[in-house]
């Protein structure tokens, strides 16, 4: 039975640890090891990572803090197994998922990187009536350029032979590959799974479900805006030597994707001004959003013109309501 090795960075999160690995443990395929990777946390979280590490099939790291990037090639570094899954600290899998992505995995040789979709919590974990579906099938690198379908980081599982195949060792390090690129403190997921797209002939698939809960903090979300579009620029320099006539074709569609990405993240925060800059640049930048998702941009447009016009308290309430809505619908 091939042994999985499922990666958790962990950076000052003795609030949601414990429930992480509570759930990594329920997994119901049996053949795995959790590494946990302890990121100079300065809380409870080693405590909290050592108790847990009573149960064989954990092991952790300790390191000086080097980011996601960094904690994410310390695990896979010292992963034993075949298959390799990421979880984050504060996100949860469901008991079925590392079982269906193993499944996946072995019936599709050909498909190195394989994903599920994500129901949204916050921080208490509840659900909030909101789902990360991406598109499963027929994935190309302009797909995870313009839409990333995997979304975060705990919805992947992928072959070691994958990673293998990308790692690199910049020159100043004497011991350690690269996998994920720790230059970068956002934007490191699509940086490397647009890089395994355009240098390898790995094939993306994803299995049907809501297999990952992944939790979005309440506040702060637009504060970053400024510096993930600037992670995300420099990834696009980064990596246009690699084909610079994918990059000439799909940059400007793929920058309004993001920028329409952001421009929801301002919109949850109810930054108005924020939401409103963002909307006009995605519209300036390419159209190719409204005419391949007509939907979700009029949806996107019409809320960031609502927060500006009627203010965050209409907003809010407007959005509470259609979350009710859907929970709702979902349960009927």
């Amino acid at each position: 039975m091939t042994l999985a090795t499922i990666i958790v960075p962990a950076f000052n999160v003795e609030a949601t640890l414990a429930q992480t690995l509570r759930a990594l443990q329920a997994q119901t395929y049996p053949e795995f090891e959790i590494i946990i990777v302890d990121d100079g946390s300065r809380d409870g979280t080693a405590r909290i990572a050592h108790e847990f590490a009573r149960d064989r099939r954990i092991r952790v790291i300790r390191q000086e803090n080097r980011g996601l990037a960094g904690a994410r090639n310390s695990g896979i570094a010292a992963a034993r197994g075949a298959v390799i899954g990421f979880c984050d600290a504060d996100d949860l899998w469901l008991p079925e998922k590392l079982a269906s992505h193993v499944r996946h995995l072995e019936a599709n040789p050909a498909v190195g990187i394989s994903y599920s979709g994500s129901a949204l919590i916050n921080d208490a974990g509840a659900e909030l009536g909101q789902a990360q579906r991406p598109r499963l099938r027929n994935i190309d690198p302009a797909v995870i350029f313009k839409r990333n379908p995997i979304g975060n980081g705990s919805a992947v599982v992928l072959r070691r032979a994958v990673l293998d195949q990308i790692a690199y060792r910049p020159a100043h390090e004497t011991s350690r590959d690269w996998y994920f690129d720790e230059t970068f403190r956002q934007s490191e997921d699509i940086e490397c799974w647009l890089r395994i797209a355009l240098a390898t002939d790995w094939q993306f698939e994803g299995v049907p479900g809501l297999l990952t809960q992944y939790r979005i903090s309440a506040g702060g979300l637009s504060a970053a805006t400024d510096r993930q579009l600037a992670a995300w620029e420099r990834m696009v320099t980064k990596l246009s030597p690699l084909n610079p006539a994918f990059f000439a074709v799909n940059t400007r569609a793929a920058r309004a994707y993001q920028l329409r990405y952001l421009s929801r993240r301002a919109i949850s925060d109810l930054d108005a001004p924020r939401a409103l800059a963002l909307t006009r640049a995605w519209l300036a930048e390419s159209r190719l959003p409204l005419l391949e998702e007509p939907a979700k941009s009029l949806v996107t447009l019409a809320a960031a013109v609502a927060l500006r016009v009627f203010g965050s308290g209409v907003l809010r309430r407007v959005m509470g309501l259609a979350r009710r809505r859907k929970t709702a619908g979902a349960g009927a």
